[in-house]
């Protein structure tokens, strides 16, 4: 209810009712008495013109510089048209973007791909667009490493997960060789997400119920979380210095795990009574915000405190849709957005420490419903613009760019709404993170635009796994042919390369060589004939 004044009179002395929201009033205050206004409970203050109304009626709106935010999708020309998105019954994103690509999960016929487009690319894309094409079952999730603009890596139901280095320009051929394929799950691969600040450290989790951790640069399944899950993993969530990660499970847990130690931190049991799938994802300051749906299925998000989790800090129910929400955080603007799978509307939270702690902003709908959802990073958007964030979402045949715009009058840089944000750089090694140490993000400042720089190849050493003296659970799906087949990378095959490189350098040279004497031979023949 929007706060305001009315004038009247009470034994022929004016007065004016003041009346505010419920939730900024004391229900023990003197003077106040109870009515209803708009069929929503209200509470007024009376007292004469002369008086000023206290400050708690001033403030009529809680303050905040993100309450006007508004998204508005870009035209069809700046969309990505003629994109058969994947139907598969998972409740991925099936997106994921960076400064240069965006990606998309799509149908594919004898396998899994993926569409890798740079962000220019936009109107209908031709069906004959090279895809990456290496898994010979549909590839269930995808994710960008934060620290190589050119490498993704992807999961699948042919129970591997593999590493891609994209070419600096886009694909321009089908790419079907990934950098490096682990195996280790031995059912499908439906959650892929890289370590937040050390370099070539991914989280994969299957429906085999177990987390791998891996180091991408030597190819070997570092830590393996077993027992810990007794059903599905629905979502798996890095805290922000990568130190713990947090797992919402088809047995209604939430779960905050140590992985390095193997051991369950914090555990919170029916954090929704809802059968239907939870999400869980850390905030920058180690709380846990999950969505999750209530007994009589009304979609919930709730708020939590890994260290007393026996009640929620937050807890608020939305509508009665079927949807699994898909929360997307900014960590920068402590913004939460809410995408619900087969939903038309964006809704956005402010998460606060102040009561009710979970601040509804506003919606942002639209007609057509999403099959899946980007997120670009902080460090992808036009600043110039007040653009805080931006999405891309999937309809059945397209994928439609979103930007959210906080108005503002002037051109300068906005530095309130653009504090420093974690930057592409990583803060420690692999093998420093393994051993036990953390780092937080590097920040940049945006305030110049964020320019990427060359991003070093991604290059794998494969060294014997260590996990191999553990009961190892191999791939069920993948056949001796076929693991034959899989590239893995070597000290050997760079040996071949560089062997290769060297022939190819004398072969130039033997043409240049060639080229000379048949110009001198043309020479003389000139002569002859004169």
């Amino acid at each position: 209810m929007s706060a305001g004044n009315h004038h009247s009179s009470k034994n022929n002395i004016p007065y004016e009712v003041w009346w505010e929201d419920q939730q900024l009033f004391n229900p023990n205050a003197n003077n106040n008495s109870c009515f209803y206004m708009g069929g929503t409970l209200a509470k007024c203050l009376l007292h004469t013109p002369q008086e000023d109304p206290p400050d708690m009626f001033r403030r009529v709106v809680r303050a905040s510089k993100f309450r006007h935010v508004f998204g508005q999708a870009l035209k069809n020309d700046q969309c990505y048209d003629d994109i058969r998105v994947s139907r598969v019954t998972w409740d991925s994103s099936f997106c994921a973007v960076n400064p240069k690509f965006v990606a998309i999960i799509i149908e594919a016929s004898g396998g899994g791909a993926f569409l890798v487009l740079p962000l220019l690319k936009t109107g209908r894309i031709d069906k004959a667009y090279p895809t990456v094409c290496g898994h010979t079952g549909p590839v269930l999730d995808i994710d960008w490493c934060p620290h190589n603009d050119h490498v993704i890596a992807s999961g699948s139901e042919d129970c591997t997960v593999m590493v891609w280095q994209i070419p600096e320009n886009g694909l321009v051929t089908p790419l079907a060789e990934p950098v490096v394929v682990l195996e280790g799950h031995s059912k499908r691969v439906g959650i892929v997400t890289w370590h937040p600040t050390a370099r070539n450290v991914l989280m994969s989790a299957g429906c085999d119920n177990l987390i791998i951790i891996w180091n991408v640069g030597t190819g070997e399944a570092m830590i393996q979380l077993e027992d810990m899950h007794p059903d599905v993993i629905f979502s798996a969530c890095w805290s922000r210095n990568g130190a713990l990660i947090c797992t919402a499970c088809k047995d209604k847990n939430i779960r905050v795990i140590d992985p390095r130690k193997e051991k369950i931190v914090a555990e919170k049991d029916k954090a929704h009574d809802g059968a239907r799938p939870m999400r869980a994802i850390f905030l920058a300051d180690g709380n846990i915000f999950t969505t999750g749906f209530s007994r009589m299925s009304e979609r919930q998000l709730a708020l939590w405190n890994p260290k007393s989790m026996e009640e929620p800090i937050s807890v608020h129910e939305l509508d009665t849709s079927n949807g699994v929400l898909l929360p997307f955080y900014d960590a920068d603007t402590n913004i939460v957005y809410l995408c619900g799978k087969g939903d038309s509307s964006i809704r956005y939270f402010e998460i606060t420490d102040e009561a009710p702690f979970v601040h509804y902003l506003n919606t942002f709908s639209s007609k057509e419903p999403q099959r899946g959802m980007g997120y670009m990073p902080k460090r992808g958007l036009d600043v110039n613009k007040c653009e805080i964030a931006r999405f891309y979402k999937l309809h059945e045949r397209k994928c439609e760019p979103i930007i959210m715009t906080v108005p503002r009058k002037s051109d300068l840089f906005q530095d309130d709404l653009y504090p420093d944000t974690a930057g592409p750089d990583c803060a420690i090694e692999a093998e420093d993170w393994f051993d036990g140490k953390n780092g937080e993000p590097i920040l940049i400042s945006l305030k110049n635009g964020y320019v990427p720089g060359k991003n070093r190849d991604l290059k794998v050493v494969k060294k014997s796994n260590v996990l191999e003296g553990k009961p190892a659970k191999k791939a069920a799906n993948t056949s001796p042919a076929e693991s034959k087949t899989s590239p893995h990378p070597s000290i050997q095959n760079e040996g071949k390369l560089e062997e290769l490189l060297r022939e190819v350098k004398s072969l130039r040279d033997l043409v240049t060589l060639q080229d000379r004497r048949i110009a001198k031979l043309e020479d003389q023949m000139s002569k002859v004939a004169i």
